[in-house]
């Protein structure tokens, strides 16, 4: 049962990925894409995917409550069902909303499940890299079929590379993370897309990444992932990331000494 739906959620998002978002992909028109809130974008989309891979995962586990980004921003009260007993999706039905409606690159689609209020599995898709990750939270993380292992050599904290998305930050903090950047590698801006910088840290472009807003359907599914393949989520406090929890920031490394370094370099006193 484990291994068959591990295959059949991936390849329930690569289907919404071929039928609906990627025949959209720069093809929208202005009627297609509305604000949601104040700076957040929604196109169609979003709406339509969301709506295909909600029908489908409650096929999958009959029972089972969705909670979607955009049945959220609709409802707010479905964030209620994240400490639900039984299973609850969580769904991202393009990541990187922003970037799919300006025509830009990257984007994903996402899912984690929850059994009990526990995190046990989680998919990410890059439709236009043809990536994908999937795995349990107990059985290892998979790339594009292929096991991933945890990084083993650490470089020196002048080579560590990986993200910090300051946009968000309270200032001080955000003067804090800028100056600490110096002492490592490279500090990359961000791309917009939580989705794939969870990726980029699986297949080994960076280091670590950290992020301000915390939203479940942004980092569930990538928390999980990077967990499962040996590596660390977890908030700026070093509380262990929930989707379900509070706490300020979250900061994801490919490992627990990655996590120690670059959390004393960018958020140290």
């Amino acid at each position: 049962m484990a291994d068959t739906l591990l295959d059949d959620v991936s390849d329930l998002l690569r289907e919404a990925a071929d039928q609906i978002v990627l025949p959209l992909f720069r093809k929208l028109d202005e009627a297609d894409v509305s604000e949601k809130a104040p700076g957040e974008v929604v196109t169609i989309a979003d709406r339509r995917a969301e709506e295909l891979i909600s029908a489908r995962l409650r096929r999958l586990r009959p029972g089972s409550m969705v909670v979607g980004e955009e049945g959220v921003a609709d409802d707010p009260g479905l964030l209620r069902h994240l400490r639900d007993g039984g299973d609850v999706w969580l769904v991202d039905p393009i990541d990187g909303t922003a970037n799919f409606a300006a025509g830009r690159r990257p984007f994903a689609l996402m899912v984690a499940l929850l059994t009990d209020g526990r995190l046990t599995a989680g998919w990410i898709l890059d439709p236009l890299a043809e990536t994908l990750a999937a795995g349990w939270a107990d059985d290892g993380t998979l790339l594009n079929g292929r096991p991933v292992g945890g990084a083993v050599g650490v470089p020196p904290l002048g080579e560590l590379r990986g993200a910090a998305m300051t946009r968000f930050l309270p200032p001080e903090a955000r003067d804090r993370v800028r100056a600490g950047g110096r002492r490592l590698g490279e500090l990359l801006p961000g791309q917009h897309c939580a989705g794939r910088e969870y990726l980029d840290i699986l297949t080994g472009e960076q280091q670590f990444t950290l992020f301000w807003r915390t939203l479940p359907w942004d980092h569930a599914p990538g928390a999980l992932l990077v967990r499962a393949a040996g590596g660390v989520a977890r908030r700026f406090d070093g509380v262990d990331y929930h989707p379900a929890g509070e706490g300020r920031g979250l900061l994801v490394a490919a490992n627990e000494q990655v996590w120690a370094e670059v959390h004393d370099a960018l958020l140290g006193s």
